[in-house]
């Protein structure tokens, strides 16, 4: 069975906040769609990029959302 992952960056989703109720409704309803039809998994939320950390394969943790490199 197919899953596909709908997601937007911090910028994607930018309209006036008088829209913010209409959006919203949209929103919901795509989602009750999905449930309907016995295709909904699950749904959440993610932290914005400043508020997370990064684990590198030997296990080294960096604050932020890019890995420590050398330039």
């Amino acid at each position: 069975m197919r899953r596909y992952l709908v997601s937007f960056d911090d910028g994607a989703m930018t309209f006036p906040e008088e829209e913010l109720p209409g959006v919203a409704a949209a929103a919901h309803a795509v989602v009750q769609e999905a449930m309907d039809g016995g295709v909904w998994v699950f749904g959440g939320g993610l932290y914005s990029h400043e508020e997370v950390s990064v684990v590198a394969t030997d296990g080294t943790v960096t604050d932020g959302p890019y890995p420590e490199s050398k330039a």
